[in-house]
């Protein structure tokens, strides 16, 4: 059996892993120090993009343009950028058995990979609704979408079923991005989701009215309530019907499946503490087992500003454990300290002309502001959650870098609140004047 051996391992090739390289270089790693593997067949990349404008039918967004670190204004990392750095870059490489006490990942061909250092950067996979036994879930053109080869499946799909009927099946991030996707693509859109309104993780039911007003507006169709629990098939194996809980069903050309994610943590089961779903760390990204960090979507961290843990599903997140990871090792290596990660949770979202951005913690009572009139031909609107007497979350649509860093500091310093209507009145400028 073939056996190559790193100071460290990054294992995974998402967001999360190509910042660490990144850190890794910036803090000075030798030659053949470093290797990241991924099953992946390409360099780390932004994958944000895969739910926007890659699938833009003008100028889409291809790789290499969007390679890390470009999501957050940094260098493109193209895999020369790897060669140069002397990182090896391990793609197309799946790891089926992880044992951490002998520091040793193996891989489905076989191969053997040593570390002295692990990083754990494996992300979430989706959840599909064949895991839940939905008759005819595996049939032709219905798509989930994670990595770039779903991306890529997916456009082929609104090429060929041009100006056909696609049917969104989650209401939640991808839901809501996929729908303005294939909306622009000229689709025949119908959105069908359980909750009483979309994204009710986040969004409060007015903000979430806004939304759905506006893509009624661009013409999608939206059914809450209720359920996919079967599909209908034609003599190719593609999907032409979905069946609905209440009864409906609705002709479809294109399913896409947005139903969340979970933590790829399997390799590491019985062998690392959890928490909460994902992988305990500290505020290091240290695990319960020595020389073994986690980042990004698969880790429960202790989160400082709520002084609780909790796990993150986002690509800010993923960028910044990635980097706070990779200093704590260096600095452990030199005997010096760093402080433990302060995390704001931050979530933002981009469709049609539409962007918002949100920081902190979405609990307490709510204030809704501004113009959130879907039909308005500039909404600018938000919202503040005021718990104990402050504010503790903010969230805006439409606004400019500076608006949208006062409530990133609004969330920060969680200043007191009077009267919720006074609050109200206010709005926007109570952010700017913290």
């Amino acid at each position: 059996m073939a056996e190559k051996s790193f100071k460290y391992v990054i294992l995974g090739g998402g967001v999360a892993a190509g910042y660490a390289a990144r850190e890794f270089a910036k803090q000075g790693v030798q030659p053949g120090e470093l290797a990241l593997i991924s099953k992946e067949a390409v360099a780390p990349y932004e994958r944000p993009a895969l739910s926007k404008a890659y699938l833009f039918p003008e100028s889409p967004a291809r790789l290499p343009g969007f390679h890390v670190c470009v999501g957050s204004g940094g260098e493109r990392l193209l895999p020369d950028w790897y060669k140069e750095k002397g990182i090896e870059l391990i793609l197309s490489t799946e790891i089926v058995k992880a044992d951490l006490p002998g520091k040793t990942l193996i891989s489905a061909d076989g191969k053997s990979f040593k570390y002295q250092i692990l990083i754990i950067a494996t992300g979430s996979t989706v959840i599909k609704l064949s895991d839940f036994g939905v008759q005819g879930a595996d049939a032709k053109n219905i798509f989930y979408l994670r990595e770039i080869d779903d991306a890529d499946k997916l456009n082929e799909a609104i090429k060929e079923k041009k100006n056909g009927k696609a049917v969104i099946v989650g209401g939640g991030y991808i839901g809501l991005e996929l729908g303005a996707a294939l909306r622009i693509n000229n689709l025949d859109v119908t959105m069908v989701y359980p909750e009483p309104w979309c994204m009710p993780r986040l969004f409060t039911s007015g903000i979430a009215a806004f939304y759905e007003g506006y893509y009624a507006n661009k013409g999608i169709k939206i059914i809450k309530g209720t359920v996919a629990v079967g599909f209908s098939t034609n003599s190719e194996g593609e999907v032409t019907e979905v069946k609905l809980k209440d009864g409906n069903v609705l002709g479809a050309d294109i399913v896409v499946v947005g139903v969340g994610g979970r933590p790829l943590t399997t390799l590491f089961k019985g062998q690392v503490e959890e928490e909460k779903g994902g992988i305990k760390t500290d505020g290091f990204f240290k695990t319960s087992v020595p020389d073994v960090y986690a980042v990004g979507d698969v880790v429960t961290f202790p989160l400082k500003l709520y002084n609780e843990d909790r796990r993150v599903e986002h690509v800010d997140h993923a960028r910044k454990s990635a980097e706070q990871a990779v200093k704590a090792i260096k600095a452990s290596e030199e005997g010096k300290s760093i402080d433990a990660y302060d995390y704001l949770p931050y979530f933002y979202s981009r469709a049609f002309d539409l962007s918002w951005q949100f920081y902190g913690d979405n609990v307490g009572d709510t204030v809704l502001f501004g113009d959130s009139n879907p039909a308005s031909p500039k909404a600018k609107f938000g919202s503040y959650w005021i718990k104990d007497g402050k504010v503790v979350g903010a969230f805006l649509e439409g606004g400019t870098p500076e608006e949208n860093k006062a409530i990133a500091n609004v969330a920060r310093v969680q200043p007191p609140v009077e009267s919720l209507d006074q609050l109200a009145k206010e709005g926007l400028s109570f952010a700017s004047k913290i």
